[in-house]
């Protein structure tokens, strides 16, 4: 009878911890995943920081949107935002960190601190936003569903413009 105990038990733990592993799989993502999640990420700053709306439409599904500041964008208007940025003598530099990548499937999210700095004709100024991404696996390519930025106010007592 003990025997039968023990045996029902291992059998019990053992059914039990398979779809535990297979959740905490699909929580965390491969390496090779992550990688490609956020090298897609960088390019697509390196997109916009080129003014390249044909190399940000390739990393983008066809009903991308985000948000940002505020307001909804799509990849024209925020190509014609960072434009006229540019134009009004300022400059960006974006730097993806602290990433955190889940893959389910041919769907992915990621979150991570752009650690980054603005620059006009009055100086430099760091820069922190948190954003996050909802990407779609098509045809073997992670491409950008969705994406959102939130500015991370600068420390009380600093006064800094936008």
């Amino acid at each position: 009878m003990r025997y039968r105990i023990s045996i029902a038990a291992i059998t019990l733990a053992g059914v039990l911890c398979v779809p535990l592993s297979t959740a905490r799989a699909q929580r965390k993502s491969p390496l090779s995943d992550t990688t490609q999640i956020v090298d897609t990420i960088k390019a697509l700053f390196t997109a916009i920081s080129n003014n390249d709306l044909a190399k940000f439409d390739s990393l983008v599904t066809h009903d991308f949107y985000m948000y940002d500041g505020g307001e909804r964008f799509t990849p024209d208007s925020i190509i014609a935002l960072i434009k006229s940025e540019r134009a009004a003598g300022k400059h960006y530099e974006w730097n993806v960190t602290q990433t955190d990548v889940h893959v389910s499937g041919n769907t992915a999210w990621i979150a991570y601190v752009n650690d980054g700095t603005v620059t006009d004709a009055s100086g430099t100024i760091h820069r922190k936003w948190l954003e996050s991404a909802f990407l779609e696996r098509k045809s073997g390519t992670w491409k950008i569903a969705f994406f959102h930025s939130t500015r991370v106010p600068p420390p009380q007592g600093m006064n800094h413009p936008s």
